[in-house]
């Protein structure tokens, strides 16, 4: 029961925090978080000593009949294209929890935290087709309120809006596991589906409808209005696990159900997805350039890197799909960083206007080490060798040129816009002359960017540590 218990763990936790007598500090609603959190994160590392990274298939399967009449069973496994997801998902909900200081209604604000990141655990989980959606839904409810709560002056907006797009991507995808379990005999298990040969016709609407729905999840040009909305006026820590987790479940869904499942129906629809990555890539780097918030400027990044996973795995060979894998874990980690560093900035200078700021790098009364960290966070997301980013394109651009030479050209054209776009914030936010002294940044704020900063540096230069995970597997898995 080892993948149970690491979900139900922040769920059980969650709801505890709800049941908590009385009024209950803040530090004291955090201090149990970051503690079920941490237990969270060790218990998936631990997962290690538990499966053998040289299988490709299921391990660690547990299966209970709950309501076989409509093929919903409680069916969990893990292989080695979950569990790097796993592992982002516990560190960046730690983060989140720990950054996340003086929110007013604590026991609620932290039990909702506590509950996304069961459901998403649950969905990297899940090998029934229903059971997947479940957890899928299970997150949509924490995150709407999290935004609509505690989110800026626009909150209810950006909250309804992520609300109706993100239903619209679950009706979507009920639709496309209906259509393709519903063959005699019926069944949404995920390795009955698999094996099972689907006429190409019926293969093709549900391949459609999941790329509509995961593509809104994304998200990907022209389904992805909803995202800077929610960025914006989600408060930092919610931004953290928006960017760095929640977009990987359109990018997993793809990968795990449309690739998988559709065969026949990907090879007919790869050229035409892989000029889909081509518009999100450039949409999202040149709406960047134009950005004034650096928190949009941020959100549109998102867009357009996530376009070079769809690229990847439009182009499905073994070592685009190891890359676009790579870029999951990669974009998370160096989002979040990225959101840390813009959420420390707006509450030390009080705007996030790149009209307004200049002179943050000044030693004396500005935010150097803050500065010093976005130049790192801003070159690994430019792709600069020696970090993270630079590892996960390389592979997808490798991977996907054979296939694909025209898109993924195109596509590394995003490359170099991404360095005009983050030279632009930091020569507006960093440099000049700086008006007032800025209050300086606590080791709280610090201590998750010097975290993160860490793993982009670490695997940047050893990405063997990540890299055997898929390829001692012989990705791709498990087609």
């Amino acid at each position: 029961m080892a993948l149970s218990f690491l979900i139900w763990c922040p769920i059980v936790s969650g709801l505890l925090l709800f049941l908590f007598p009385g009024a209950s500090s803040s530090r004291t609603c955090q201090n149990f978080s970051l503690g079920s959190a941490l237990f969270t994160l060790i218990w998936s590392v631990g997962l290690l000593t538990q499966i053998d990274l040289h299988h490709s298939g299921w391990q660690l399967q547990e299966y209970v009949p709950w309501v076989q009449s409509i093929g919903l069973n409680y069916a969990l496994a893990i292989d080695v294209i979950s569990l790097p997801l796993v592992w982002l998902n516990c560190l960046l909900v730690m983060i989140a929890i720990f950054a996340s200081r003086g929110v007013k209604r604590p026991r609620f604000y932290f039990g909702l935290l506590l509950l996304l990141s069961g459901g998403v655990l649950g969905a990297f989980l899940s090998t029934n087709l229903l059971l997947f959606f479940l957890f899928f839904e299970l997150e949509l409810i924490p995150l709407y309120l999290l935004i609509a709560v505690w989110g800026g002056e626009r909150r209810g907006y950006a909250a309804t809006k992520f609300l109706l797009y993100t239903a619209l991507s679950g009706i979507l995808m009920l639709l496309a596991f209906f259509a393709c379990a519903t063959q005699f005999p019926i069944s949404f298990d995920w390795q009955v589906l698999h094996d099972r040969a689907l006429a190409e016709p019926l293969q093709l609407v549900c391949l459609g409808l999941l790329l509509l729905s995961f593509g809104i999840k994304i998200p990907l040009v022209p389904l992805h209005t909803w995202l800077p909305d929610a960025h914006v006026e989600a408060s930092t820590p919610i931004s953290v696990l928006l960017a760095g987790i929640l977009l990987k479940l359109g990018t997993y869904g793809l990968l795990r159900f449309g690739l998988a499942l559709f065969p026949d129906a990907w090879a007919v629809f790869a050229p035409y997805l892989a000029w889909w990555a081509v518009l999100s890539v450039l949409y999202g780097c040149f709406t960047a350039i134009t950005q004034t918030d650096m928190k949009k400027m941020v959100a549109y990044s998102s867009i357009g890197h996530m376009g070079y996973v769809l690229l990847a795995l439009a182009a499905h060979t073994p070592l685009s799909v190891v890359g676009a894998m790579w870029q999951m874990v990669s974009h998370g980690i160096i989002s979040a960083l990225l959101f840390l560093l813009v959420g420390t900035i707006s509450s030390k200078a009080g705007t996030r206007d790149l009209n307004k700021l200049q002179g943050l790098f000044n030693p004396e009364c500005g935010l150097p080490l803050t500065g010093t960290l976005m130049v790192l966070a801003a070159m690994a997301s430019g792709g600069i060798p020696g970090l993270m980013g630079f590892v996960a394109e390389f592979l997808v651009f490798r991977g996907s040129f054979t296939v694909f030479p025209s898109a993924t050209l195109l596509c590394m054209v995003g490359t170099g816009l991404t360095a005009v776009y983050f030279l632009i914030l930091l020569d507006k936010a960093f440099f000049g002359r700086i008006v007032e002294p800025l209050p300086p940044v606590s080791w709280q704020d610090k201590l998750p960017a010097f975290v993160l900063a860490l793993v982009i540096i670490g695997l940047g230069l050893q990405p063997s540590w990540l890299s055997q995970v898929w390829t001692s597997a012989d990705l791709p898995l498990p087609f």
